[in-house]
């Protein structure tokens, strides 16, 4: 009874679990909703410490809310088509269906001996064609209610992957996977649009109230909203005009050039008739479209021969340059370029001997003096060297040349938005396949509903790069559903983010007939706490934010923003080591000799490198299985929470695992060794308790409302801390025979034991069980503190001068106003602040602060 078995408890606790179907979700329930999820995993064959870490942290949530009288719906899938599984047929000679459902099995198997508080029966899985189907009924939903449309466009191109990538999962110029430099190529593609939604998903980013600062900061960015001026510059000796969307039509008077993108109508024309410039546009589509790579790229451009001529000055013709710095993607692929008041320009200017005119300088500046050197002048100030704008500041500037750029027909106001539609089509076998028909007659035809889901072929080659679909003898061939003629089916899938954007909505109804239960899914709907990397910020946290309001206009549910809470944590980080030859080395393959770090097998020495994130590239794993076969699975998640605040990166040691083991072993000892001297489970309190089991008492009541409000705000090492501090009182707590005494212990380990539940939730359970409970913890309400023992008898008292922390204070809880005042005015720090001058006034706000005003 002095050591806990952690393979013998968990096994039984999991197993007891599973048989009462303890942690299903039942829709037709009193309790209020409470919906937590974790980001989805993709099934690559082993869980790692990152999921473990993050898993943890939902199940500690789950599990505090449902002993909170919640009913929690607590689900798992797997993100499970994409290029890995191909990549994985190609290597192994396996199908990538084989390969993916063998690591779902598998990677099934270890979450659930973790214990996770799952609904396992609404276990879903985006490969499969149950899932799907809906997925391509949401498509012909969204193409019928004007959200998709094709077009043939320039795409970012992974050559490694050979696929079509979005602006999203292109990260500094190379392929989100593959890390592989991104081309650009011309293809027919299938795109929503999210861009209808633009405004309204930077206004909803002002709601999510529970969200990162920093996520909603990126999407803001992302979408990037700007209001400035769309500008129309006749071409000398053309018809059409150059469009061009500034921010800064107020220095119009300071252009020198205008530039437009490789792949601006005008550019394409110009190169038909120019092959040196045809060369250039093929070296611009090379190089990477980034806004990292393009600030880093030396800025280059091409003299097209055309002429713009000013709006203001039919007389002052600016040369027009392809330059590789702008982008088709965003505005109108057209600028002019103000060298004096933007680095950009100025560079480009300064490399091609163009005029650099300052018209904003400081109020002070002379205009006859002011001139620009090596970096232009971006500060604020009054127009100069601009006919009619002179002497304006520069938001009058703004106003001022709207106006005169309307009444003139040369410009109108206009609101640009950096947000482009998402290209969903992707050229590979392993997604969904796009529920289209490619007629000769008809164009694109959707798939009738009735013949869903279009389901992968199985036999397929992956012998030669690119498509299997395309290459397939006689998938891609059918008929025609408007007449009937020969017809060739879509090739291309779905971006594997197309799964992710919904699946949260499908696993409310996760076995019904249609894509969701509209009443089902309102009633569990937002997600109320949705964890997952930050990584995931723009890529699949838009797109399911987008999904969301495009599923509200086909009438699938009345909400707006899919999670109304998200945390992100940290990483799980790892020391790396390399041998003599700078391979990596594996941390179970080192050992520590004092000092030094050598090779368990050859004793050679080993060079220890900085702590970074778990990779299997670098070699710094661990591997969760070993862990819980020596520690087991509570240590495990004990450690996750207790090392370091749960949005930080996570340092990974022996001693941290180790001294977690011991702390499990501890509790159980606290609990076993005291056994024969407790009063039996739910007896009375005796009469009034002694100053010592009284100090107990309030220790445990004071932990529980500090347990419950940092579970509450995901301070989940703040938490392990109060119960290590608990775990000490009651070790400290004296021997004694008194009926107080006993009763207050007993009352500390049953607060212990319910408060560590959501952590440790099988040895929480085992000693529950073992302390003579009726019923086991899943089934047992959270503690409640009574408010009169949980009342601090102290508090801290921040003491300021003039408004700002000086000191601080420890006093009587509700002490007299009047003496709080002379206490704070005699402290020792606070005198030189007061030195030589007369107190004006003092304020008290109670139990809070005490501020002293002097004149400054």
């Amino acid at each position: 009874m002095t050591r806990y078995n952690p393979k013998v408890s968990e096994a039984k606790w999991q197993a007891a679990w599973r048989e009462n179907n303890v942690f299903h979700a039942k829709e037709a329930d009193d309790r209020p909703k409470y919906y937590v999820l974790e980001m989805f995993p993709y099934p690559s064959g082993r869980i790692h410490m990152g999921h473990v870490r993050n898993y943890t942290m939902g199940d500690v949530i789950a599990r505090f809310k449902r002993s909170r009288g919640y009913n929690v719906l607590h689900p798992m899938g797997w993100d499970a088509f994409g290029m890995p599984a191909e990549n994985a047929a190609i290597e192994r000679g396996i199908h990538p269906a084989a390969w993916t459902y063998d690591n779902i099995a598998a990677m099934r198997e270890q979450l659930q001996r973790m214990g996770f508080a799952l609904d396992w029966d609404r276990e879903i899985a985006t490969c499969h064609p149950d899932y799907y189907r809906h997925e391509q009924k949401l498509f012909l939903d969204f193409l019928a209610a004007g959200l998709v449309y094709r077009k043939e466009s320039w795409v970012n191109w992974d050559p490694v992957d050979h696929t079509v990538l979005a602006n999203e999962q292109v990260i500094d110029g190379r392929g989100w996977r593959s890390g592989a430099p991104v081309e650009q190529r011309k293809l027919s593609q299938w795109f929503l649009k999210i861009t209808d939604f633009a405004q309204e998903l930077l206004d909803g980013l002002k709601a999510l109230e529970r969200w990162p600062a920093k996520v909603r900061l990126m999407q803001e960015n992302w979408i990037g909203r700007s209001e400035g001026m769309r500008v129309f510059f006749e071409i000398a000796n053309q018809t059409e005009k150059l469009e061009v969307y500034t921010t800064r039509a107020d220095t119009l008077f300071g252009a020198s050039f205008c530039a437009i993108a490789a792949d601006h109508p005008l550019a394409i024309a110009c190169a038909e008739r120019d092959p040196a410039l045809a060369d250039f546009i093929a070296e611009c589509r090379r190089a990477g479209t980034s806004e990292e790579d393009i600030e880093k790229a030396e800025k280059n451009g091409f003299d097209t021969g055309l002429r713009a001529r000013h709006p203001f000055d039919p007389t002052w013709e600016l040369p027009v340059y392809v330059a590789n710095f702008v982008l088709m993607s965003y505005g109108t692929g057209a600028v002019f370029g103000c060298p004096a008041h933007d680095q950009r320009d100025l560079d480009f200017a300064r490399k091609y001997g163009l005029p650099v005119r300052p018209v904003v300088i400081p109020r002070e500046a002379d205009p006859a003096q002011f001139a620009i050197a090596d970096e232009a002048y971006v500060g604020d100030g009054v127009l100069a060297h601009s006919d009619f704008l002179n002497s304006l500041s520069v938001k009058h500037a703004k106003r001022r040349v709207a106006e005169e750029l309307t009444s003139r027909g040369a410009g109108r106001l206009a609101v640009n938005y950096r947000l482009r539609d998402w290209g969903v089509s992707r050229q590979r076998y392993w997604g969904c396949p796009i529920p289209i028909i490619h007629c000769d007659a008809c164009g694109a035809v959707p798939v009738p509903e009735s013949e869903l889901p279009v389901c992968l072929p199985e036999d397929v080659d992956f012998s030669a790069p690119g498509n299997p679909l395309a290459r397939h003898p006689s998938w891609k061939d059918t008929a025609c559903p408007a007449c009937g003629k020969p017809a060739r089916r879509e090739t291309d899938t779905f971006d594997t983010f197309v799964d992710s954007s919904w699946y949260f909505a499908r696993f409310c109804t996760p076995r019904a007939a249609a894509p969701l239960d509209r009443a089902v899914v309102d009633a569990w709907l937002p997600v109320d706490q949705y964890i997952g990397g930050v990584e995931h910020a723009i890529l699949h946290l838009l797109y399911a934010r987008f999904f969301t309001r495009a599923l509200k206009k086909c009438g699938y549910f009345d909400i707006d923003e899919p999670f109304a809470g998200l945390f992100t944590q940290g990483m799980v980080c790892h020391e790396t080591y390399r041998d003599a030859e700078g391979a990596w080395v594996q941390p179970d393959d080192v050992r520590h000799e004092g000092n030094r770090v050598v090779h368990c097998e050859t004793g050679a020495p080993v060079t220890v490198g900085r702590s970074e994130k778990m990779s299997k590239s670098k070699r710094n794993t661990i591997d969760p299985t070993d862990i819980i076969e020596t520690y087991g699975v509570d240590t495990a998640r004990w450690y996750m929470l207790s090392d370091s605040p749960p949005e930080r990166d996570l340092e990974w040691t022996e001693a941290g695992i180790e001294g977690a083991w011991r702390f499990t072993q501890r509790v159980w000892r606290l609990a076993a060794e005291a056994l024969d001297s407790l009063p039996p489970y739910g007896a009375p309190a005796p009469g009034t308790p002694g100053p010592a089991a009284q100090k107990l008492r309030q220790t445990s009541h004071q932990t529980i409302t500090a347990v419950t409000d940092d579970i509450e705000n995901f301070r989940f090492n703040r938490a392990v801390a109060r119960l290590y501090e608990l775990a000490n009182a009651i070790a400290a707590f004296p021997a004694s025979d008194l009926a107080d005494d006993a009763w207050a212990r007993r009352e500390a380990l049953e607060t212990l034991v319910q408060l560590v539940n959501p952590m440790m939730p099988h040895l929480a359970e085992e000693l529950w069980q073992l302390l003579g409970a009726p019923a086991p913890l899943t089934e047992t309400a959270w503690p409640e503190a009574d408010p009169a023992l949980a009342r601090e008898d102290t508090v801290t008292i921040a003491i300021q001068v003039n408004g700002k922390l000086r000191d601080t204070l420890e006093a009587a809880r509700d002490m007299d106003r009047a003496a709080l005042e002379r206490a704070a005015l005699s402290r020792e720090k606070i005198q030189p602040f007061l030195a030589k001058r007369t107190v004006r006034k003092v304020i008290v706000v109670p139990n809070r602060i005490v501020n002293i005003v002097v004149p400054k």
